[in-house]
């Protein structure tokens, strides 16, 4: 009898597992950041990281701005895995669209000031995911030469 309830705990367990694929739930207020620890607060330019090492099953990342995400991401060897998936919200919806898919318009206020707002369409003026990850990488470098030198 404790051998089939333990069996059926057991199978009730593993059909409750979390997805293998798609952005997931965002507790707001309450999930800090996967690059820098912040809380994840703001709706508009949150992101979400799902991937892992070829063989292991994928894992879920969160991040309170694109570019944490892409800087984050740009340090895992599995970061060019198919299985990865980059999800961003949309900055007007707060839907959760595929990053690599989005437009990006630059010059807004986000968490980390990278200043980039993720939209399904494109519009004129925007950027593609390459041009947006470059401003990313342009934006980490100037962060870094204005961080303090050891004495």
């Amino acid at each position: 009898m404790l051998f089939r309830l333990l069996l059926i705990v057991l199978l009730l367990t593993g059909c409750t597992g979390e997805d293998v694929t798609g952005p997931g739930k965002v507790r707001w207020d309450r999930e800090s950041c996967s690059h820098c620890a912040m809380a994840i607060s703001d709706r508009h330019f949150a992101a979400q990281v799902r991937g892992g090492a070829t063989g292991q099953k994928t894992r879920l990342y969160k991040f309170d701005d694109i570019g944490c995400a892409v800087v984050w991401l740009d340090g895992q060897s599995w970061k060019d895995d198919a299985r990865t998936e980059i999800w961003v919200t949309d900055q007007l919806s707060g839907e959760w669209i595929d990053a690599r898919l989005a437009s990006y318009i630059t010059g807004k206020v986000t968490p980390m000031d990278y200043g980039l707002g993720a939209h399904r369409d494109a519009s004129p003026g925007t950027l593609d995911f390459a041009a947006a990850k470059q401003r990313i990488y342009a934006a980490e470098e100037h962060k870094h030469q204005f961080r303090a030198k050891p004495l």
